[in-house]
């Protein structure tokens, strides 16, 4: 029987990021299917404007932990940094044929860090949460004002003589119709890109659970858990292994 041994690879900054994400991705999701069936829930504009405050702050938290991460992947662990993360690299396509043809075979490639096709996964997840967080900000700014762009959305659309500082969301006798109507047309294709982004990222992170679940079982090791306590059990030699690497027997 091979042997495993315990490797320490994922740092306390990226676990953080990750279950921070997956708790914001569930919060803002709830929050959202709320507020996207507000009128068939019949709730009442006071109720939407407090739905959607919750929304804006959960989101806040969210872009802060995506930012965080962004500049962790330049100053982080070595599995924390970029190009241990995302796909690319000399080499790249020949490893994920490698990898795909053992994992096929049923004789799988064990990574420490992310393997090759979970380095594509990983790169379509980031680029759809930071679509979510950018777009997400744009739309608190235009329907209930708030930072970073909802100062200059206020001033944009406020009636002649009504103080931008005072404006609230549902209260068109505060607006300037025409301007109203503009900042409405270039809001549009954003909120499309937030809804249709929020379906793909709930398939796409469907997706991934169902990867990550089924190469738990298909190579063994602790690719879940890690998750959680920042070391994989990997039998034999890591393709990904540094010289650097430390590693002790597992118990």
């Amino acid at each position: 029987m091979t042997e495993l041994k315990s490797y320490k690879v994922w740092d306390v900054p990226t676990r953080w990021f990750h279950w921070i994400t997956v708790l914001s991705v569930i919060g803002l999701a709830a929050l959202g299917l709320v507020i996207l069936n507000a009128g068939t829930l019949k709730i009442p504009n006071e109720g939407k404007i407090l739905l959607k405050s919750l929304h804006v702050w959960v989101g806040y938290v969210f872009a802060v932990n995506i930012g965080v991460r962004i500049v962790w992947g330049f100053v982080g662990n070595h599995y924390a940094r970029w190009r241990q993360v995302l796909p690319g690299g000399s080499g790249y396509l020949a490893r994920v044929r490698s990898y795909a043809a053992a994992f096929a075979a049923g004789r799988p490639q064990h990574y420490l860090g992310h393997n090759p096709l979970g380095r594509f996964a990983v790169a379509v997840l980031l680029v759809l949460i930071a679509m979510q967080a950018l777009t997400g900000l744009v739309l608190a700014g235009t329907d209930i004002y708030f930072p970073p762009f909802g100062h200059w959305i206020a001033q944009w659309i406020a009636a002649p003589g009504v103080d931008p500082a005072t404006l609230v969301p549902y209260s068109p006798e505060m607006y300037d119709e025409t301007t109203y109507a503009d900042m409405r047309a270039m809001r549009e294709p954003i909120g499309v890109l937030h809804l249709y982004g929020f379906y793909v990222l709930g398939a796409v992170i469907v997706l991934h659970i169902t990867a990550v679940v089924v190469t738990e079982l298909r190579e063994g090791g602790t690719l879940i858990s890690a998750m959680f306590t920042g070391r994989k059990l990997i039998p034999g030699q890591p393709v990904d292994m540094p010289d650097s690497a430390t590693s002790k027997s597992a118990p």
